[in-house]
């Protein structure tokens, strides 16, 4: 790679290899990694086909460090994340604009994947919860949690699913991932049911355990899936807010996913693991009682350390 054209922005994160990088005139993005690159160009080379609100790739292929592909990111600049610490000026609560935008993009995904759904087969909930969970190494990092108890949970929510229409998605979608035209960093792309990426955007904040700097107020969040619900109704299709439930119980495995450490001297990976443990059963007695899961009334990590349990609200 030309290191005097390209800036790197970040490591790729999870178990992928490589990195992103800019071009200098901040126009083109490069991303470098293992052979799971190559699926993430041709899914985005595909989304785009089908109207995704996603970069056109510009070129891919392979070096002697690895696979890359070059996008172009012509999407409005900063991710809402960024615009959202931006516009805080010393409050918690999410810029309304921010969510705003936010809906906008949803509701342009939402009717892509609509209008692009797939025959995933009988097994594509329980797949789904597989991918989307990262159930495997969840339970192998955390057998105590591989109960018939979580299992009956699971079984439950795959149970409500059925009938809705599986799609193509991102399975990370969230205000970091999104720009004012558009979504981007689509690896860990599968196949979900509809609704599963975009009503999560706002509700996802919690987990981070108040790190994010901002949290979105109940009435943004009912305003949010409002706009969502008429999305999916004007696409055929029923509203994707009587899933949140099910959608945040499988969510709330994504985020217990290689998160044990394996350094004991760490005491702060170890915290931050009990906590995604503790959000994660929190969820389990939310969801047996009332078939959704309010992830406003999830402690921040500062409070899970201290004992307390304050709610997640500006």
């Amino acid at each position: 790679m030309d290191t005097t054209d390209w800036r790197l922005v970040k490591k790729r994160t999870a178990d992928a290899d490589g990195a992103v990088y800019v071009s200098a005139d901040g126009t083109r993005y490069r991303r470098t990694g293992g052979t799971a690159l190559r699926s993430e160009a041709a899914f985005q080379q595909m989304a785009a086909g089908l109207d995704y609100p996603v970069p056109q790739v510009l070129e891919h292929g392979e070096t002697s460090d690895g696979t890359y592909f070059v996008d172009e990111e012509a999407l409005g600049g900063q991710s809402l994340h960024e615009k959202a610490l931006a516009s805080l000026d010393g409050r918690r609560e999410l810029p309304d604009q921010v969510v705003d935008q936010l809906a906008a993009v949803s509701s342009r995904l939402l009717a892509a994947q609509a209008a692009h759904s797939i025959d995933g087969g009988p097994e594509a909930l329980r797949r789904w919860v597989e991918q989307a969970g990262w159930t495997h190494n969840v339970f192998t990092q955390n057998p105590d949690l591989d109960t018939p108890r979580t299992r009956a949970a699971l079984t439950r929510a795959t149970d409500e699913l059925t009938g809705t229409p599986m799609v193509w998605g991102h399975l990370d979608y969230g205000l970091p991932n999104v720009l004012p035209a558009g979504v981007i960093d689509w690896q860990h792309h599968g196949v979900t049911p509809l609704g599963y990426d975009v009503a999560l955007a706002l509700e996802v904040i919690p987990f981070k355990g108040g790190a994010k700097g901002y949290a979105a107020t109940t009435q943004q969040r009912e305003r949010y899936l409002t706009v969502l619900d008429a999305a999916a109704r004007t696409a055929g299709h029923p509203p994707v807010s009587p899933h949140l439930g099910s959608f945040l119980l499988v969510k709330s495995l994504f985020f217990l996913a290689l998160m044990r450490p394996t350094d004991p001297a760490r005491i702060d990976k170890h915290q931050k693991w009990q906590y995604r443990r503790h959000l994660f059963l929190k969820g389990i007695e939310q969801y047996e009682r009332t078939g959704n899961i309010d992830t406003a009334l999830f402690p921040t990590l500062d409070s899970f350390a201290t004992g307390q349990n304050p709610a997640v609200r500006p």
